[in-house]
């Protein structure tokens, strides 16, 4: 378990998944640049946090739910969280995954909605950072959350995805090496491939310049030890 002071940001496990350098530079170095593509995301996740709670039926939209996970020694915020009622005829649900909120009757089940840009695809980052909500939930209201949507902002689709055991040992492991990477304090060396033309970053990165000078770095030290041997 994680010291509250010990707590990083949730959302930099989709920049951890994506690519390490990225979240080295904005986490460890507080670097940040935005492009057109974040700039989009970031208006669209300021519209989401505007409001607070909405009721649609046996659904309660919740916007901007602070969350935390001693566990996984994160905090954030969910774009969206729906709490769906469970329904006195379903009696073949088990009632012990489900939570009380304050202010309305019954019993219900959190499902967390991560807001992104652009169209709908399947990205590792996105399904990581959304258990990583579900775990948050689950710790704090002591409710299961066994799934939860991530919603594309062009298409209007949403993603359902299953926080299964693979998800959550996948989403355990990248946490662990977020912490690992912020403590070490050190910025991995960049490699250059085509994740770096959508990144805001791709200018204070400089990954074909940085990625040609950590080369010849370990070249240097490759021969330095290979002279080392010869010598008598």
């Amino acid at each position: 378990m994680f010291h509250e002071d010990d707590l990083l940001p949730l959302s930099g496990l989709e920049h951890l998944v994506y690519c390490e350098r990225q979240a080295a530079l904005i986490h460890v170095e507080g670097l940040w640049s935005e492009n057109g593509l974040t700039a989009v995301g970031r208006d669209r996740h300021a519209k989401v946090h505007e409001s607070s709670v909405e009721v649609r039926g046996n659904t309660r939209i919740v916007r901007g739910l602070r969350l935390r996970s001693l566990e996984l020694g994160l905090v954030g915020m969910a774009d969206v969280t729906e709490f769906h009622l469970l329904s006195g005829q379903r009696n073949n649900i088990d009632p012990s995954g489900y939570t009380s909120l304050q202010g309305a009757s019954g019993l219900w089940r959190p499902f967390p909605v991560e807001y992104k840009k652009g169209a709908a695809r399947k990205e590792s980052g996105y399904e990581v950072q959304l258990c990583a909500q579900a775990i948050c939930l689950e710790e704090m209201l002591e409710a299961e959350v066994p799934e939860g949507a991530i919603y594309f902002g062009e298409s209007g689709h949403r993603l359902q995805v299953l926080c299964d055991a693979s998800l959550r040992s996948r989403t355990r492991e990248a946490a662990h090496r977020f912490h690992k990477l912020v403590s070490a304090d050190i910025t991995p060396p960049a490699v250059h491939d085509k994740r770096c033309q959508n990144c805001s970053l791709i200018d204070l990165c400089l990954p074909k310049a940085s990625h040609k000078k950590a080369v010849s770095s370990y070249l240097s030290l490759m021969f330095e030890d290979i002279d080392d041997e010869k010598t008598p």
